[in-house]
């Protein structure tokens, strides 16, 4: 099996189980000899964030000296990038041969697992072969039954900002959703909690109490921002002043304040970090489309939100980053998501906006968004492709102009690839 082939076989597995758990996951590791169980991990969970908070950690880690397994979904350019080992996403042969491996071993099961199952035990096995120190570990959807929930207890679970997603899945409120992601606190390990409204944090509390782990509250309280601007953030946290991060919006100082604290807890339980491997970890982070620069005149930012709280996000930076700057909007969505409430609020920044079909059978077509914005009275135009639609709006904006990708990380490949082809950059 080549990697095309692997890649073809983890995603042409369908869900052929009626029963939602970790049955699956867990049956599949054990005939492939528990690679899980030799591992130690940061688990994180939350609707937004966990791939910001995820980066960072691993980044800090593997500038102290670990060999430090990074877990993470979905993919923004190639599916590589899911599993990566000190920033080294998995080679396309390690994961064809573990590929291999696993199906013949997937396939025996009485209930097949589904694709993101397949490709968490392939990670677990990629991670243990080569003898990991530690994995930041994110869960893919809610927390309980995800199923990155068959580790051992973790160094630490951290929950990250909780909002309004996959209700169908996990709850119609933040408080039903939250209980789903209070899944991943084992009994006796250590919690940190991202700052959340008193409603979730009673989750989380009550949680903690009854499996007898220790809650650790990552507040904004010790955190002063210093400076920012599109080349980042630079705030003190506690006693260390002058940390910078290349990440840019308010939230992502919430994310970073959650990272300290999960260091202070790696540091209490034994875990080397000096002041110099956080300083280098978190100025050298990268977590691609996530209010990202790709390029100037015009400017060209891509974000990955898609959510009504991701949007929310988004609006902030507008008014921290671009004030009284009129943005064009690039906007692909998936067809369930709430794209009435997501787009709303960007009417007031916007100069119009370009429309276009994420590569994803779930996309909502081009021409329905556009019928859908319309009557906001701003310039709407459909695009036939993404590489026509970052023309079209590089055009629309003009050369001091503002161009925004947003509404679903399936299209920003795309756009990654056709705004190196417009501005001449190498790929």
């Amino acid at each position: 099996m080549n990697v095309t082939e692997a890649l073809s076989y983890i995603h042409s597995v369908s869900w052929m189980g009626s029963v939602p758990g970790l049955g699956r996951t867990r049956a599949l590791l054990a005939r492939m000899g528990n690679p899980e169980k030799k591992l130690k991990f940061i688990h994180i969970a939350g609707t937004n964030g966990k791939g910001s908070t995820a980066a960072m950690l691993a980044n800090v880690l593997r500038a102290a000296g670990y060999r430090t397994g990074l877990y993470t979904s979905p993919y923004i350019i190639r599916f590589n990038e899911r599993m990566q080992i000190d920033n080294e996403p998995i080679s396309d042969g390690e994961l064809a041969e573990i590929t291999t491996r696993v199906q013949p071993l997937a396939d025996a099961l009485d209930e097949h697992p589904t694709e993101f199952e397949l490709v968490t035990c392939i990670a677990m096995e990629y991670f243990a072969r080569h003898a990991c120190d530690i994995v930041v570990l994110e869960v893919g959807l809610g927390g309980e039954f995800d199923s990155t929930n068959v580790i051992p207890a973790p160094e630490a679970a951290v929950i990250v900002n909780i909002g309004l997603d996959h209700m169908q899945v996990l709850g119609d409120t933040v408080e039903e959703i939250a209980h789903a992601k209070a899944g991943i606190i084992k009994d006796g390990c250590d919690c940190v909690l991202y700052a959340q409204q008193p409603s979730v944090e009673a989750v989380f509390e009550q949680t903690c109490r009854e499996r007898g782990a220790r809650l650790h509250r990552a507040g904004m309280e010790p955190l002063t921002l210093v400076s920012h601007g599109l080349d980042g953030q630079v705030f003190d946290w506690k006693t260390l002043g002058g940390l910078h991060i290349p990440l840019l919006g308010e939230h992502q100082l919430h994310n970073a304040s959650t990272v300290l604290t999960t260091l202070e807890v790696l540091a209490a339980k034994g875990w080397t970090i000096p002041e110099s491997a956080v300083r280098e970890g978190l100025s050298s982070v990268r977590w691609p489309g996530r209010f990202e620069l790709l390029a100037r005149d015009p400017l060209f930012i891509i974000d990955g939100g898609h959510n009504p709280q991701c949007l929310d996000a988004l609006v902030q930076a507008f008014r921290d980053y671009l004030p009284g700057r009129k943005i064009t909007f690039l906007n692909g969505c998936m067809a369930d998501k709430d794209y009435g409430a997501m787009f709303a609020d960007l009417v007031p920044f916007a100069a119009g906006f370009v429309t276009v079909t994420p590569g994803n059978p779930r996309a909502l077509p081009a021409e329905r968004l556009a019928e859908h914005l319309k009557p906001y009275g701003l310039p709407v135009t459909a695009c036939k492709s993404i590489a026509e639609g970052v023309r079209t709006a590089i055009e629309f904006a003009g050369r001091d102009g503002v161009v925004c990708a947003c509404g679903s990380l399936y299209m920003l490949a795309d756009v990654c690839e056709a705004v190196a082809s417009a501005y001449g950059q190498d790929k």
